[in-house]
């Protein structure tokens, strides 16, 4: 995934973390806070608690585990993008399971990472999804295009409704190119590339650009790099 432009103290991130073990939402806590453009608003033990303090506070980017003590992370996932649509769910787990993975995807997550990631990583998929980015670990990527391999006729039909320009913002989206990026690329300007999308999602019945990422990467539109 691409690196996104370099922050600054202007654009500041703010993040809820959603872990049920507390040495977890401590370590996240200690590293985030000493990037720049990032700053921890508050954190979550449980699936209910993580869907009231996202109400409360309005983050801008929930991390979140998905093995939580009700065993109800994906509601929780789609809780927050019900009642919290403005924010970017990235999951953090140790599970990469297929089923999981699809689960959490189709409940609206904008990304999904593994533990081991590094640091760097997880604070650069915080960057990607707070910028409306789709992001997964390489290992989760694999994971979902062998969920995702075969095309159903549903798709081409959707597929057949998109003009040639939504084609091409959807293969930009499944790139991980912000809206400035395509609006560049296409000589367009930003508020163009803003109704495109909002067209491209609407017409084939997703709810983000990680879920046009997928449907992009089952329909031969994109490719893993």
């Amino acid at each position: 995934m691409a690196c996104g432009p370099k922050h600054t103290m202007e654009k500041m991130i703010h993040i809820l973390i959603v872990d049920d073990y507390a040495v977890v939402r401590e370590g996240l806590r200690a590293f985030l806070t000493t990037e720049p453009d990032m700053v921890v608003v508050g954190d979550a033990a449980d699936e209910e608690t993580a869907v009231q303090q996202c109400q409360a506070l309005q983050p801008d980017v929930v991390v979140m585990d998905l093995a939580m003590p009700n065993n109800e992370g994906i509601e929780a996932i789609r809780a927050i993008r019900s009642q919290c649509p403005a924010v970017a769910v990235l999951v953090l787990t140790n599970f990469a399971e297929e089923e999981r993975v699809i689960a959490a995807l189709k409940a609206g997550a904008h990304g999904y990472m593994l533990k081991d990631a590094t640091t760097q990583d997880i604070i650069q998929a915080i960057r990607d999804v707070s910028e409306g980015k789709s992001v997964l670990h390489p290992s989760v990527s694999y994971v979902v295009v062998h969920a995702l391999q075969t095309p159903n006729e549903e798709d081409q039909t959707a597929l057949g409704d998109l003009t040639k320009r939504e084609v091409e913002v959807l293969q930009l989206v499944a790139q991980g190119h912000t809206n400035q990026e395509i609006a560049t690329r296409l000589e367009i300007d930003e508020r163009t590339v803003r109704v495109h999308v909002s067209h491209v999602l609407q017409k084939l019945n997703l709810e983000n650009r990680t879920q046009a990422a997928l449907f992009a990467l089952r329909n031969g539109l994109a490719a893993l790099h």
